[in-house]
């Protein structure tokens, strides 16, 4: 009888090209500092080659056989696309929709790699048993999973059957003040000679204009920069105090104060809510709703504009183009339109995030890159501004030699109209995806933009505006790389501009651009200016509180102070000396001590 030799022993798999690539993709892909948008990107793009690497070493180098090979990897491509189909809509939808495989795939690889290295001593069936195992675990634990939005820090994962904080407070029964009647998105405004409106949609009469400590976005004049205000900086001695801390409903607003009352916007539920709050004990004075509802993925549900307050009356303009007028007092609805439908524009991805802009006799909106001018005391629609694609700032009012003009950055550039009648007074080009950061005007008239492409923000530019025989010339002085904010607004202090150069805050020169200094990680956050102290007073993005000095000469944080949690993108407030911040669950007033000369 002849003898059979027994088959070769199956040769390890060589494991050690897998663990380098996954370990590389750990450092790549979750070990960079995300303080800029091309760091971000830079994560996530090696996090995809590191995975590629894993697949090719699987593949090629790993020594497995080949069925594995194969089998492997198509089970991995299954798993992929069957667990997109049941995860949960905040991962499947908008920019989420298109990062759930960017963040699958690395978490995917690397437990795949740590499968193989765990399950190479046992029995070939075994093996792989434990390897699907782990190729479902990658992809199942996504489908456990929802997200509130990202941040600087990456995507804000939950638990998917977790309550969000929108959740909490709908589920709360504290007694709050009835909301007045829903008003339809669409409903007409009347004409001044028509009988009275029906009883759901009270007129009342205009109040007289009141100064307001705070009138709506970025202060007085939307620039963040709030004159006459000394505050005391040794917060170790006497820093900020909290006069009232409350829940709210998500939202991306800021605050309008005056009289004692403030106004913001919120969501709850199903609702788009306007709500007034007394200043001092933050309790609730009164509640306006609309049946309109706008989420996305990035940011989550609720309204982005800040109201503005004007002549007794408060307007608001909501995600999905609702702009309403209230009397101030009462939250009587005054007149109401969808400027939506009027200027033909459908929400951007990020919703409409313009905040109205009082000027004269007309209310104004940026319907995404389209600017639309109200009647002020009927509604009527007045003028619409050419279609400038989408865009997330505001309508600004400047004056530049001499004659006042709106101006509003869109995804086409800069353009700039007569309040009047909306003729276009002159426009710059520069194309940019995403429009967010307010422009700024230098004291001897020229404009401050910033524009951001594909892969980050661009960049800081200086125009000049000059007006001749033929019309406005604008040209073009110097753009600078020394500020890349991506939605985070600057100020100009004597010479110098003020802002974020991605999470780090950053100088620049209004000369020639150049930077000065660059210090501080305060993440997507904001800021104001005490000009007399020289004094930024910033909010950063994790809703801590901090003092910098505004100066040319070098980065100096004087201090810091937890304000409230979580992700806070809202601009902050300052009413005298209460300060009012707020983010998408929170909001809070503190008191900051005055200085003395």
């Amino acid at each position: 009888m002849s003898h059979v030799p027994d088959p070769a022993p199956r040769k390890p798999l060589r494991l050690w090209p897998g663990v380098a690539a996954a370990v590389l993709l750990l450092l790549t892909r979750f070990g960079l500092p995300l303080a800029m948008p091309e760091q971000f990107g830079l994560a996530i793009l090696g996090g995809m080659v590191c995975a590629l690497a894993i697949v090719l070493w699987w593949l090629f180098f790993s020594r497995a056989p080949w069925p594995d090979r194969f089998g492997a990897i198509a089970l991995m491509a299954a798993a992929l696309f069957a667990t997109s189909r049941i995860i949960h809509v905040s991962l499947a939808t908008g920019m989420m929709g298109l990062m759930f495989p960017i963040y699958a795939i690395p978490v995917l690889s690397v437990v795949f790699v740590a499968g193989a290295v765990v399950s190479q001593r046992l029995p070939d069936r075994f093996r792989r048993a434990a390897m699907a195992a782990a190729i479902l675990l990658g992809c199942g634990v996504f489908a456990l999973l929802r997200t509130n939005g990202i941040s600087l820090k990456g995507s804000d994962f939950a638990w998917r059957w977790s309550k969000t904080a929108e959740d909490r407070l709908l589920a709360q029964t504290v007694a709050e003040p009835p909301a007045l009647p829903v008003v339809p998105a669409s409903l007409p405004v009347a004409p001044a000679a028509s009988p009275a409106p029906p009883a759901m949609v009270p007129r009342v009469p205009e109040a007289p204009d009141t100064v307001a400590e705070w009138p709506g976005f970025r202060g007085p004049h939307r620039d963040g920069i709030v004159p006459g205000v000394r505050i005391k900086t040794d917060w170790a001695k006497s820093p900020p105090v909290q006069l009232w801390s409350r829940p709210i409903g998500p939202g991306w607003s800021s605050f309008a104060v005056s009289g004692g009352l403030l106004y913001t916007q919120e969501q709850r539920g199903s609702a788009e809510v306007v709500a007034c709050y007394n200043e001092t004990t933050g309790k609730p004075v009164w509640t306006h709703s609309d049946a309109a509802r706008f989420w996305e993925s990035n940011a989550g549900p609720g309204p982005r504009g800040t109201p503005t307050l004007s002549h007794g009356r408060v307007y608001t303009f909501g995600a999905t183009g609702i702009l309403n007028a209230l009397d101030a007092r009462t939250g009587a609805v005054v007149w109401s339109r969808n400027a939506a439908s009027d200027a033909a524009k459908k929400p951007p991805g990020w919703g409409f995030a313009s905040s109205p802009l009082v000027v004269d006799d007309v209310v104004v909106v940026a319907a995404a890159g389209k600017l639309a001018a109200y009647d002020r005391a009927t509604g009527k629609p007045r003028w619409f501004g050419p279609d400038g694609g989408d865009g997330y700032s505001s309508p600004q009012l400047f004056t530049i030699g001499g004659v006042p003009q709106i101006l509003l950055m869109s995804g086409h550039g800069a353009l700039s109209v007569a309040p009047a009648g909306g003729k276009v007074l002159w426009e710059y080009p520069w194309h940019s995806d995403t429009r967010i950061v307010q422009p700024a005007v230098t004291p001897d008239g020229d404009v401050l933009m910033i524009a951001m492409g594909a892969a980050g923000a661009t960049g800081i530019r200086r125009i000049s505006v000059a007006q001749g025989p033929g019309g406005w010339t604008p040209t073009e002085r110097w753009t600078s790389a020394g500020l890349k904010p991506y939605f985070n607004d600057f100020v100009i202090h004597k010479g110098h501009a003020f802002g974020f150069d991605g999470s780090i805050l950053a100088c620049i020169d209004l000369t020639d651009g150049k930077r000065n200094w660059k210090g501080g990680r305060y993440g997507n956050g904001q800021l104001i200016l005490l000009p007399e102290q020289d004094l930024l007073l910033v909010l950063s993005e994790d809703g801590e509180l901090a003092l910098v000095a505004a100066v040319p000469g070098e980065f100096k944080e004087i201090a810091r102070f937890p304000a409230i949690e979580g992700k806070t993108w809202n601009h902050p407030a300052l009413a005298g000396d209460t300060l009012l911040v707020r983010n998408g669950q929170e909001m809070a007033a503190f008191r900051l001590s005055p200085a003395h000369l």
